[in-house]
């Protein structure tokens, strides 16, 4: 089967981002099927016109480089969002194929792959990463009565001409066919790459005798996107009180976002920066195993806004795959397997203090981590292993390909 592959921010480990489409269109290639994908180049340099084409483990990657970073304005994003569903849709009709998948944020992705999908009168697969237009209007950055209205017809044209719909969890799928009850919807969360988070034990006592601000320190970390959505800075207010009950705890930050240099303000403010808490650029994904190998524990926090509990983000699975506790501030389905499982903890979503408490006192009991570690590592390999989710994955786009497109 030849797939044409949509995804406007596609990473693969040399780079800094979730590496879900690679590591499945790799898969569909080692498969015996072909495999375009189309998507954007985000890094930094003048800007070039036209598309750049690269081959990767297999998998023909075209590139077009449209500027974008979390900093931008909402206004700057949805410019960017509109010039890729511009492009895409005209790259996409160019190219051979049996089906065509789109995979959002933005939601906009969806535009390109239905035009390539009936021009090329092949099925057309969507896969739903952020539950939209929902959480941007339960957040308030979708204020206006008409973007909000144009946001959910977008969604429900999506829906509508899919012939299967992907959902990286419960509550995403539940939205999905709350507004398009007919499509058929398919649960494939992100995944715990267990290869890749294989690491040495002789880089991991490495890695922390180089940084000396860390040494044999319990060490907590927090990895990816620092936005508006993130709340960051709840785990530095919570570091705050949990180092008064232990000093030697320390808080590493590796990531990038408009939150950033709020988030090292409050730091420096709470005489945490550069002794508690260390804050890192973003990292290739490949430099991730050493540094979650030498945590003690990770974490995932959002804003207490009851529309993100559904999310289903990369950080959680990476620790699950280096067998890492983590832990979260916020209910939902995530929240639920922690507690059933043991392998991390739920703080509270909004008492920092109390976060603070919890943490000083687990990252110090060897034997909750021994067992939150061992839960990790089920969870990892009995439910979210990459190898087994991907199963899942192709079956979807195999019984798609047998369906004549969806009627509009």
């Amino acid at each position: 089967m030849h797939i044409v592959y949509i995804h406007q921010y596609y990473c693969n480990p040399q780079m800094a981002g979730g590496i879900r489409s690679y590591e499945q269109a790799r898969r569909l290639v080692a498969r015996g099927h072909t495999v375009d994908v189309i998507t954007t180049d985000i890094t930094p340099g003048a800007r070039q016109i036209g598309w750049t084409t690269t081959v990767e483990d297999g998998v023909t990657v075209h590139w077009f480089k449209v500027p974008y970073n979390n900093n931008m304005s909402y206004a700057r994003r949805l410019r960017a969002f509109a010039e890729f569903m511009v492009l895409a849709a005209a790259k996409a009709a160019k190219l051979r194929a049996d089906l065509v998948f789109a995979t959002s944020t933005p939601l906009t992705v969806a535009v390109p792959g239905v035009i390539a999908a009936k021009l090329r009168r092949v099925p057309f697969v969507f896969e739903v990463r952020d539950l939209w237009p929902e959480v941007p209007i339960e957040l308030g950055a979708l204020r206006n009565p008409i973007a909000r209205r144009l946001a959910g017809g977008l969604a429900h044209f999506a829906y509508r001409n899919a012939a299967e719909v992907v959902a990286l969890s419960p509550g995403m799928a539940a939205g999905v066919t709350a507004r398009r009850p007919g499509t058929p919807t398919t649960v494939i969360p992100n995944a715990a790459d267990l290869d890749l988070f294989r690491v040495d034990p002789e880089e991991v006592r490495r890695f922390r005798a180089e940084n000396d601000w860390l040494g044999d320190r319990p060490l907590i970390v927090y990895t990816g996107a620092l936005g508006v959505v993130n709340g960051v800075e709840y785990l530095v207010r919570a570091m705050h009180t949990a180092t008064k009950v232990d000093p030697d705890l320390r808080f590493l930050i590796v990531g990038h976002g408009k939150e950033w240099e709020p988030t090292k303000a409050l730091a420096a403010e709470l005489g945490l920066l550069g002794r508690v808490v260390h804050m890192w650029e973003k990292v290739p994904k490949s430099r991730l195993p050493v540094i979650l190998g030498a945590a003690t524990m990770s974490s995932s926090t959002v804003r207490p806004v009851r529309g993100l509990w559904d999310n289903s983000a990369n950080k959680f699975f990476d620790a699950l795959a280096a067998s890492r506790p983590i832990a979260i501030n916020y209910g939902g389905w995530q929240a639920d397997l922690l507690r059933e499982t043991g392998a991390g903890l739920v703080l509270d979503p909004v008492d920092t203090e109390s976060a603070g408490a919890e943490l000083a006192r687990h990252l110090r009991d060897e034997l909750w981590l021994k067992r939150a570690r061992d839960a990790a590592h089920r969870l990892a390999v009995e439910q979210f292993s990459r190898d087994l989710l991907f199963e899942k994955f192709e079956a979807v786009l195999n019984r798609s390909a047998q369906l004549e497109p969806a009627n509009t």
